[in-house]
């Protein structure tokens, strides 16, 4: 049986020295605020046994990882409803850009990119009369803990720099795929990337995901095996920006990251992994994150491929 403790123990131990060949996420001045030199592991398998080593149970701003949660919680409402207004495909542009929508009359490529993100947060709206409780209320049952919370400094700032993401918006509105009030949708989508929540906190929350569906905490179950089947293939296929093809080719796990620092992914019936460590490559991802996570399923011998 493998010993996952050493096995993520070493690892810190091993890209610990990858410290200063990245750089924090600046464009968000809250972000660019986090001191970069740290780094939590933790591991946590279907048993709800958790390694940790490290700043694992620092909370922090996972951002677009927060797009897995609002997704999860449209599709189990609407289903295949909502591909009538997202697409399912790598978008080969930077995630926040507004070219694709232009030739594709506002129909963002896939769920993961922030357009397409924007359409889920607004059909979000739509479903929920509360939708921000109603995230902090999901996300808490899946972490079996009521300490997540928005990061209210964070998201001022965020809103107050989303000039990109309004433009999309109301881009995106313009061909009629955005339902609800643009300032509404901002202010949802904003404070869903301010969700401040530690590596622990996020490898339990994925084990929905290795669970097929059900909440092993309560034996909820919240997604259908088939819609956690499709909304782990988008992750392993759009859930890294441009550098999806590169995490799949390099570590062979679905998951999400977020320019927070943040990486989480699992292993289909088995575990969930999250790292957290702020500095960021070219692609938006953490540089040492990517690294934790090849030195790991090459470590194990295991991955979905």
């Amino acid at each position: 049986m493998t010993d996952y403790a050493e096995v993520i123990e070493r690892i810190y131990r091993e890209v610990t020295p990858y410290w200063g060949a990245g750089k924090v996420a600046d464009y968000i001045p809250a972000l660019a605020q986090v001191d970069p030199r740290q780094l939590g592991i933790v591991v946590d398998t279907l048993d709800l046994n958790t390694c940790k080593v490290g700043d694992a149970d620092v909370p922090f701003s996972v951002q677009s990882i927060s797009k897995v949660f609002t997704l999860t919680m449209v599709v189990r409402l609407i289903g295949e409803e909502l591909w009538k207004s997202v697409g399912r495909e790598p978008s080969g542009n930077p995630f926040n850009s507004l070219v694709q929508l232009e030739y594709e009359q506002g129909l963002p490529r896939n769920p993961f990119i922030n357009a397409g993100a924007l359409v889920v947060t607004d059909r979000l709206i739509s479903l929920y009369p509360r939708p921000k409780e109603a995230l902090i209320d999901f996300v808490r049952s899946l972490c079996g803990t009521d300490d997540i919370y928005y990061d209210h400094h964070v998201a001022k700032s965020e809103r107050l720099h989303a000039d990109r993401n309004m433009a999309l918006a109301y881009f995106i509105k313009s061909f009629g795929n955005i339902h609800n009030d643009v300032e509404t949708v901002i202010d949802v989508y904003c404070h869903q990337c301010a969700l401040a929540m530690s590596c622990t906190d996020l490898a339990r929350s994925f084990l929905l995901f290795a669970n097929r569906g059900v909440n092993p905490l309560n034996g909820e179950q919240v997604l259908t095996e088939s819609q956690t089947k499709r909304i782990g293939a988008l992750m392993a296929t759009c859930g890294f920006y441009d550098e999806s093809g590169d995490f799949a080719y390099r570590v062979g796990l679905p998951g999400k990251s977020g320019v927070g620092g943040g990486i989480v992914a699992y292993m289909p019936g088995k575990l969930s992994m999250a790292v957290w460590s702020p500095e960021l490559n070219s692609y938006g991802n953490s540089l040492i994150g990517i690294e934790a996570f090849e030195r790991f399923t090459t470590d194990i011998r295991s991955s979905i491929f």
